[in-house]
């Protein structure tokens, strides 16, 4: 049975990847149009809100103080993931294919309520239950099943390839991704924070949500 702090940072994203399923299923299976599946993701993120929340006094790390130095590391990197993210997208690059987020409504003008939803997930919601899985659970997990014993700077590169390549899974554009957990992984092995690499995280996903609203490439929503 797996142990309370094992399943707080389990938790919030296996229900994250679950809504992806169903909101995947309801695309191909029930032909939903992309207007209707435009309400999973309200539905998703607060679900995960409510589960980090509900789990928050396990989240010993987020407890810790953020160094200036390690704030600025991580908004560095956040942005220069950010400028991989827009440009890594050659054919090998990629896997699949997205729809996006289209926050636009019936009228083609921008649905603000979408909009915040989607900013404030990706930016703020997202980073903190991504990062609390992969980099404080399973980067930790793989050195020792009881990952209270295990410090940051004690994962092996090894086990921050092996992380990084099921992060790139969970996305389309995998080389991007794959890029993106290798500097998220190694901020926090380097920092000692997981607050450095939430951070790096939000920065990536609030500048790019910015750079989607403002050229309409709603496929990297």
């Amino acid at each position: 049975m797996l142990e309370r702090r094992n399943l707080s940072r389990i938790l919030p994203f296996a229900a994250y990847m679950l809504f992806l399923a169903v909101q995947d299923f309801l695309d191909k299976f029930v032909g939903l149009s992309s207007q209707d599946l435009r309400w999973v993701y309200p539905v998703k993120v607060g679900v995960v809100l409510a589960l980090l929340l509900y789990f928050w006094r396990d989240y010993d790390e987020l407890r810790q103080r953020l160094r200036a130095s390690a704030l600025a590391a991580g908004v560095v990197v956040g942005i220069l993931v950010f400028v991989i993210w827009i440009n890594a997208n050659l054919s090998w690059m990629v896997v699949g294919s997205s729809k996006g987020f289209d926050p636009r409504g019936a009228q083609g003008g921008l649905d603000w309520f979408f909009v915040c939803v989607r900013l404030i997930g990706a930016a703020l919601i997202v980073p903190v239950m991504e990062e609390l899985f992969f980099r404080s659970f399973l980067m930790r997990w793989l050195v020792n099943p009881d990952i209270s014993k295990v410090e940051p700077q004690q994962v092996t590169y090894g086990y921050l390839v092996a992380v990084s390549a099921v992060f790139a899974i969970e996305h389309t554009l995998w080389f991007a991704g794959l890029l993106a957990g290798l500097a998220y992984g190694l901020l926090y092995m380097r920092c000692k924070n997981l607050w450095s690499p939430i951070v790096a995280h939000g920065v990536t996903n609030g500048v790019l949500g910015a750079w989607v609203l403002y050229t309409g490439n709603w496929q990297y929503w």
